[in-house]
């Protein structure tokens, strides 16, 4: 599953670092939660969080159904 959440990270990644942000990995736990840190322009910015939300959990569980939750570290 780690893998398949790692491609689809991929795909929003070309987005956050086009305004100068980042995504990285954590990890994945077996209840299907993944956990990020959002690093450069993404870490400090108000809407981290809704970017979070709507934009990468919406595409992280759209490519990968296992997933329940995101949560930024």
């Amino acid at each position: 599953m780690q893998e398949k959440v790692k491609e689809a990270l991929d795909k929003v990644r070309v987005s956050l670092q086009a305004d100068g942000g980042d995504v990285e990995l954590i990890g994945v736990d077996d209840k299907g939660v993944v956990k990020l840190r959002l690093a450069g322009a993404c870490g400090g910015c108000p809407m981290a969080s809704m970017t979070l939300k709507t934009g990468i959990e919406r595409v992280l569980k759209q490519e990968v159904p296992q997933i329940k939750r995101v949560e930024a570290v």
